[in-house]
């Protein structure tokens, strides 16, 4: 008697299979062309030239985790001599920022590290340029939003249209403050006034002792307002006028690097991953950061998504 084949008796199967090694292929080459791509345009991975570190904080800021990995490195590297912090960002989690705010300024203890503002630097994302030791801003930079935001939505209307209701067992009365399923009480709303009002008043201390301006006078800026690179240098609020290569210019001479040219130093790159693309490369607006500020949480943000 002949034996079969396993492809004869089950050739959708063996097609699956099939199929599944030629995916597992393809993907495993694109992965490496992507990363060895992504390394070459960080470029000169393997050099010995002293150099200048570069941080990009870019979108909302969820998670300071892996710029504190990277500031680390940069700080312990005898090769990097200076730090640029490249800011994109409308801020985000008040503890995301402070934790960066801590870390730069950390570094520049260090070493010097120098802010760069690009599109837009407000918020949480301005707290972490207050570590730097200058900020350098573009003329219509949008930054300063100076402020604190809890939102959280109400559905209460909705719920009960569609007969949804919340049975809640609770050890106290403020454990389940912000429910979506019911208004605010007075007492919650007093209780989480009080409580943005004392991370504001941590934003205006920052504020106050990095920029050296009295505090009163910060907090007459800080009501959540935005204000231009031109107008934040008025106030005060950062240093000078300059794009991400005046940056690399005071870098290297605060670091006695050869100004001309100096070498740029960009964290090494991981493998390409498909998650970490989305949650931190440069897509604005990642699909996770979006996802996660629909939770309430206490952020330094500018335009919070609703």
């Amino acid at each position: 008697m002949t034996k079969r084949l396993f492809r004869q008796d089950h050739p959708v199967l063996f097609g699956f299979f099939i199929l599944s090694g030629i995916f597992l292929m393809f993907w495993g080459g694109i992965t490496f062309f992507l990363g060895r791509m992504v390394a070459s345009d960080h470029g000169e991975l393997f050099s010995n030239q002293d150099g200048i570190g570069i941080l990009e904080v870019k979108g909302v800021i969820v998670s300071a985790e892996e710029s504190i990995e990277e500031l680390t490195a940069f700080r312990n590297d005898d090769k990097v001599k200076a730090v640029i912090v490249r800011i994109d960002s409308p801020g985000g989690a008040v503890g995301a920022s402070q934790e960066l705010y801590d870390e730069i300024r950390r570094t520049d203890q260090v070493k010097p590290v120098i802010a760069s503002m690009g599109s837009v630097a407000a918020s949480g994302g301005y707290y972490a340029a207050l570590g730097a030791r200058e900020i350098y801003a573009n003329p219509g930079t949008i930054t300063g939003s100076i402020g604190v935001i809890f939102k959280f939505a109400n559905l209460q209307e909705l719920f009960d249209k569609i007969g949804y209701k919340n049975e809640v067992v609770k050890s106290g009365a403020l454990k389940d403050i912000g429910a979506s399923d019911r208004p605010l009480s007075k007492e919650e709303r007093a209780f989480l006034q009080a409580l943005i009002d004392n991370v504001h008043g941590q934003f205006v201390k920052a504020v106050a002792q990095q920029r050296k301006l009295e505090e009163e006078a910060v907090r007459g800026l800080a009501d959540g307002r935005i204000f231009s690179g031109e107008q934040a240098l008025a106030f005060g609020l950062v240093d000078t006028m300059g794009n991400f290569t005046d940056a690399i210019d005071k870098a290297a001479s605060l670091a006695g690097l050869d100004a001309k040219e100096p070498r740029l130093i960009y964290p090494e790159p991981d493998e390409f991953d498909l998650l970490h693309f989305f949650t931190q490369g440069d897509a604005a607006g990642s699909i996770l950061n979006t996802i996660l500020n629909h939770y309430p949480v206490l952020a330094y943000q500018w335009a919070m998504p609703r």
